[in-house]
């Protein structure tokens, strides 16, 4: 594809990435939004609907990281194909780590809905199969850390490159760099979490979104080459 195209699918891709990701953690998080694992079983499967469309936008969402890190290479690796070759790593890594994690929505769908009915297990072994599958898991998903790598290198190199607006690239860097720093810490219990951590990022990313599919990327030179900070004023 062109960089051209690159930049359209990517500026796509991060608007529905927002909105699929939105969706499923609106639904998941209603859905098992109970105390106890008796309540939470009883609650996914009253909602067992919303689990299932749950697990579709999970699985959109593993498919656009997949996208995005193809549209984002295509993109960057003029600035730096090494570093653009790793980003696109650490957002398929990010998609991987996703997907995985919905057999285990399956499993407790499935207990929840069918768990208790004829040849199923019976309710002691269900509560304890419940209890395994939604116990405590660490306060952000690793993948996570993956996005946030890869986040930071892809904007980047499009700040060295001068391919979008330097404010806007800038600004991804420190709201990627952010998360990079403080998520490791996160995952292993040093720090504690926040949602306004991830305010910044998600605004660039919808920033960046629109930027790319409106207006693209920075025009290349004469022979198809796209140009260097060192050679954009």
């Amino acid at each position: 594809m062109t960089r051209r195209t690159n930049a359209k699918v990517a500026g796509f891709t991060f608007l529905f990435y927002i909105v699929v990701g939105i969706t499923n953690e609106v639904l998941f998080h209603r859905a098992i939004s109970a105390e106890g694992t008796a309540a939470i079983l009883a609650s996914v499967g009253t909602h067992a609907s919303d689990v299932r469309i749950a697990m579709l936008m999970q699985l959109l969402e593993c498919f656009s990281a997949l996208v995005l890190a193809i549209a984002m290479y295509g993109i960057t690796r003029v600035e730096s194909h090494e570093l653009a070759m790793l980003a696109m790593a650490c957002r398929v890594g990010e998609g991987l780590i996703s997907a995985a994690g919905i057999p285990t929505m399956l499993e407790l769908l499935w207990l929840a809905t069918a768990g208790g009915g004829v040849g199923g297990p019976d309710a002691t072994t269900t509560n304890t199969l419940g209890t395994y599958l939604l116990m405590p898991v660490p306060s952000i998903p690793v993948g996570a850390i993956f996005f946030a790598v890869g986040s930071t290198i892809f904007s980047y190199l499009l700040l060295r490159g001068r391919m979008v607006p330097v404010p806007l690239a800038r600004f991804g860097v420190l709201a990627s760099a952010l998360l990079v720093a403080w998520l490791p810490l996160q995952l292993v219990g040093f720090l504690e979490g926040s949602l306004i951590l991830w305010v910044p990022v998600s605004l660039f990313q919808l920033v960046l979104g629109l930027w790319l599919l409106m207006k693209g990327v920075a025009a290349a030179d004469a022979t198809g080459t796209m140009l260097s900070s060192k050679e954009i004023k």
